[in-house]
């Protein structure tokens, strides 16, 4: 039985500012010496960065779609053990979920499965009185429970004042109101926020500012008797711990830094618990892979930004290409698959894959249900999964042929042509997947890594 304290930071829709004030939330609990724990509903990889500098721990995903809805208590109890408050970032808007699935995969579901109140933040810069249509409208659609409201980008004190009466009229506390602020505002790029691990210093400089923006505008105490509110939840801690972990502690090195900070906390722990000794490479950093070396896991990042400084490493592209070489198993997705082909807009990477890597005008995103075609170090062929794309690049075999299972393409999903890599040493691929929904991929590898 899980009796954690619980709030869920929800909006009406994307761009309200959920993530300042989930943050600021996080840093300001943090400050007063609250342990806390962080967590983002969906694939996101960027704002759990932010989490994880405000909280001091890792921030972690919360996403049903992609480890099932059975795996969200469980992943949650696990994350937040040892805290004594947890906050949850939602995604878009409060029902916003899967396309065409409904609720599955949105913020309401989640607060749902946790038994959560939800605390709805919303961006009043345009609105008056009509405030109070909007978060009725919220407070009456759905089965969740909208505890009070968080008011973001509010003009004056009149304005201020205009919004509290008009939610009081509905019967939603409001628990803070925030004023513009440019000194806490994160830079963005092609997909979205520049990730913390880019920007170490100025995101620190950043949290710390959204700590006194949020303790100053925000009644904390009051989202605190929120959390508290929040009814006990029937879950076991899920472990990342395997029942016959693999021997002798193959080193598995796990790709890490500015260049690919795309990873679930829950990957490094799902191969340490099949047995691997997992190692943190910086391929922007490190002239060579770790001593002993049996396998290499690379997540998603953003090579393209950092292309250059990757080319210019000529030393561990040499320790990837002969980690290859050698029959090792690698593992690597997005950008990992575009740091393993021969070049990226036109710099030489590591040449794993026979393919070319290039940025383009259009951006792929969506999750995919998809069967693996080829055996690999990842997977067997036939292996059922679901995962997330999300990327403006673009791989081309050199060969000029459409991947095909004969060919040893990765994986296939309705309506695409077969896609990635995949050999009995190399799995390479667009798709981002959270291992917890399938630990029987970390095993997998670990196992190969250690033969």
């Amino acid at each position: 039985m899980v009796t954690i304290p619980r709030v869920v930071i929800a909006a009406p829709a994307s761009g309200h500012g959920k993530t300042t004030v989930a943050t600021g939330l996080l840093a300001a609990f943090a400050r007063r010496g609250v342990p806390v724990a962080p967590f983002k509903v969906g694939p996101d990889y960027i704002d759990p960065g932010y989490h994880a500098l405000a909280a001091g721990r890792p921030g972690r995903n919360l996403d049903p779609v992609l480890v099932g809805e059975n795996l969200i208590g469980p992943l949650f109890a696990h994350g937040s053990q040892g805290a004594e408050l947890a906050v949850v970032e939602g995604v878009m808007g409060l029902y916003d979920g899967r396309t065409g699935a409904g609720e599955t995969g949105s913020t309401a579901q989640v607060a749902e499965l946790l038994r959560a109140p939800v605390i709805l933040v919303v961006d009043a810069a345009a609105q008056g009185r009509s405030v109070a249509a909007l978060v009725h409208g919220f407070r009456s659609f759905g089965t969740v429970r909208l505890a009070g409201v968080i008011l973001n980008r509010v003009g004056s004190d009149r304005h201020e004042q205009i919004l509290r009466d008009a939610c009081e009229e509905v019967g939603t506390p409001v628990l803070g109101a925030l004023r513009r602020a440019d000194a806490v505002a994160a830079p963005s790029r092609h997909l979205g926020l520049v990730p913390a691990a880019e920007r170490r210093a100025e995101a620190l400089a950043s949290v710390d500012a959204l700590a006194t923006l949020v303790a100053g505008a925000v009644d904390l105490d009051a989202v605190l008797a929120v959390a508290r509110s929040a009814p006990p939840l029937a879950a076991t801690p899920w472990t990342p711990r395997d029942e016959d972990p693999v021997p002798g502690r193959p080193v598995v090195a796990l790709a890490g830094g500015p260049a690919f900070s795309f990873a679930y906390a829950e990957t490094a722990e799902l191969l340490a618990g099949a047995g691997a000794e997992v190692t943190v490479v910086d391929p922007l950093r490190d002239e060579s892979l770790p001593d002993g070396a049996r396998a290499l896991v690379v997540g998603g990042g953003f090579p393209e930004v950092y292309a250059a400084e990757l080319s210019a490493n000529e030393p561990l592209r040499t320790s990837v290409r002969e980690l290859a070489a050698a029959g090792l198993p690698i593992v690597a997705e997005c950008a990992g698959l575009l740091w393993l082909c021969r070049s990226l807009d036109g710099a030489p990477m590591c040449g794993v894959l026979d393919a070319e890597a290039a940025m383009t005008p259009a951006l792929t995103l969506g999750y995919r249900d998809a069967v693996a075609l080829s055996d690999s170090p990842l997977a067997p062929a036939g292996t059922r999964v679901t995962g997330h794309e999300f990327h403006r690049t673009a791989v081309y075999p050199r060969s000029g042929v459409l991947l095909s299972p004969a060919a040893g393409a990765a994986w296939a999903w309705r309506g695409a042509d077969p896609e990635g890599f995949a050999t009995p040493a190399v799995h390479a691929s667009y798709l981002h997947l959270h291992w917890a929904g399938q630990r029987g991929l970390a095993a997998r590898l670990v196992r190969t890594a250690a033969m």
